[in-house]
């Protein structure tokens, strides 16, 4: 016996003990208590539903399809400005609406951001004598009557000293198409300093030191078909 246990064996027996130790500490034993591994082909609904979830990345239901709310937003644009520019009046309300059925790219807002542009350009231009700016923004007979009226004045030597002050007043009056063209009437009520003096300097017509209101009622058109987006005047009236 005492052969048997010598020391060698004695530490093997050692060894063995400690490494079944280390086993049982990072193994663990079984209580009987253990939670048995997911059976995929028995779990509930709600499993698989989570399971299936985690295998994509495409909704189940993807949402519809949503209008196109840009366009939504621009008609509901038009028709405020449209009642804006109208104020109740049901014959102007038609025909801007008729205007902008046959032109999309028109709206009350722009188009009259634009108009008062155009008319400092060409009340300015007149008093000026520049021929070629009025001759891009009115029609052509227009333009031979506001050119006749410039060819007289210098024929006579008489100057004009014009500053433009303002518009305080702006509205559209009417508004159609006429089968070929669209056409929008507008009233102008201006602020301006204007004086004209004859050849000897002497002043003949206006005030350089007063400002004054004028009013005039001209009338836009263009060909909704035309590739040029340019509106040009077609009439010009003064208002009392």
């Amino acid at each position: 016996m005492a052969e048997f246990l010598d020391l060698p064996t004695l530490i093997a027996i050692a060894v063995a003990v400690f490494v079944l130790f280390r086993l049982r500490s990072v193994l663990g034993t079984r209580t009987g208590n253990e939670r048995p591994p997911i059976d995929r082909s028995r779990s509930t609904p709600t499993e698989k539903q989570a399971a299936a979830h985690e295998d994509t990345v495409v909704p189940l239901r993807p949402r519809a399809a949503q209008p196109d709310l840009d366009d939504e937003r621009r008609a509901r644009k038009l028709e405020a400005e449209i009642e804006q520019a109208a104020s109740g009046n049901e014959t102007l309300a038609a025909g801007l609406k008729a205007v902008a059925e046959v032109d999309p790219s028109f709206s009350p807002k722009s188009f009259l951001e634009g108009a008062k542009q155009a008319y400092e350009m060409i009340v300015t231009s007149y008093a000026e004598g520049d021929r070629q700016t009025l001759k891009n923004l009115l029609d052509k007979p227009i333009f031979e009557s506001f050119q006749r009226a410039i060819a007289d004045r210098e024929a006579e030597g008489k100057t004009v000293d014009f500053t433009f002050v303002g518009l305080p007043k702006v509205s559209i009056v009417d508004a159609e198409f006429d089968k070929k063209d669209v056409n929008v009437t507008v009233d102008f009520h201006a602020e301006v300093v204007s004086a004209t003096r004859d050849k000897d300097g002497n002043l003949v017509e206006g005030n350089a030191d007063q400002v004054q209101t004028i009013a005039d009622e001209w009338t836009f058109s263009r060909n909704p078909k035309s590739r040029d987006p340019n509106w040009k005047v077609i009439s010009t009236s003064q208002l009392d």
